[in-house]
């Protein structure tokens, strides 16, 4: 199995280098690397450069956009009918590409398997909390109130991606939670228990850590599957509306307490065309 691998990258020389290498050693060797560089202005290039003359790395540059257009752009690259993940502060256990291609192998019918994961923050493995149980168990429901599947241990087919529109360019944040919930509406994920990656955080770059408000970006998500997707049966749309009104609570007091009017008028907007 020919696997194309899309790494998204932006002034992250300091942790490149383990993200790619963990690619390159790995156990199944069938692969292509692409390298996206989302418009980096730090070290990447001299990160990148020694690991060129390797046939299997492709180093892309595009202008900065954000994630989401950097994966794309990877992804519409891609020619492989599977493609896998890796955001580049994360690292592969060398065996993830090899135990994922045996479980698909195993089990034809899924178009996209996750795996457990190693948490790793400011250098020191941490116990994930238990409301990031990665099983499938209620992984739809579960998933509405934050995303449950990390990028980097996704393997999926590229024609499933692409049915689901890609990751929204639009979104600053939430863009794979985004993506996954489409996914996880309509399609059975394949699951495997072992710890595959190491996912690093702690550090000031993270997204997450840049963007506090994710439930807004969740809340417009959910939104829009509501109103496109005309599979979805009444105990999904159920689940949905729930959790958009409970998240929205919490966010339109937050908008009143602090005088942020526009905000308050937006969200109330969104929440009337799905009343």
């Amino acid at each position: 199995m020919l696997i194309d691998v899309i790494l998204p990258t932006f002034n992250r020389a300091y942790c490149l280098d383990r993200s790619i290498a963990s690619v390159l050693a790995q156990t199944h060797q069938h692969l292509k690397l692409f390298i996206i560089d989302d418009g980096s202005t730090d070290e990447t290039r001299d990160v990148i450069q020694k690991y060129l003359s390797d046939p299997r790395v492709h180093y892309l540059v595009k202008t900065n956009q954000g994630v989401s257009a950097a994966r794309n752009y990877g992804i519409r690259q891609a020619q492989a009918e599977w493609i896998a993940l890796i955001d580049s502060d994360d690292e592969w256990l060398p065996q993830k590409l090899q135990t994922q291609v045996s479980f698909i192998h195993q089990n034809p019918t899924y178009n996209f398997v996750h795996s457990n994961e190693i948490w790793i923050r400011s250098g020191v493995r941490v116990n994930a909390p238990k409301r990031f149980d990665k099983s499938n168990h209620d992984i739809f429901q579960r998933s509405l109130e934050h995303c449950l599947i990390s990028p980097s241990t996704v393997l999926m087919k590229k024609a499933l991606c692409e049915q689901h529109g890609l990751f929204n360019e639009e979104f600053i944040v939430c863009e794979d939670y985004d993506l996954w919930l489409k996914i996880l509406a309509t399609e059975d994920v394949g699951f495997i228990e072992q710890f595959l990656i190491k996912k690093h955080g702690g550090h000031a770059d993270q997204l997450s850590t840049k963007y506090p408000a994710m439930d807004y970006w969740r809340i417009r998500s959910m939104v829009n599957l509501l109103e496109q997707e005309p599979s979805l049966d009444e105990h999904k749309k159920l689940l949905l509306k729930g959790e958009i009104s409970k998240k929205a609570g919490i966010l339109l007091a937050g908008y009143l307490k602090h005088q942020n009017l526009d905000a308050h008028f937006e969200l109330t907007e969104i929440l009337k065309r799905i009343s």
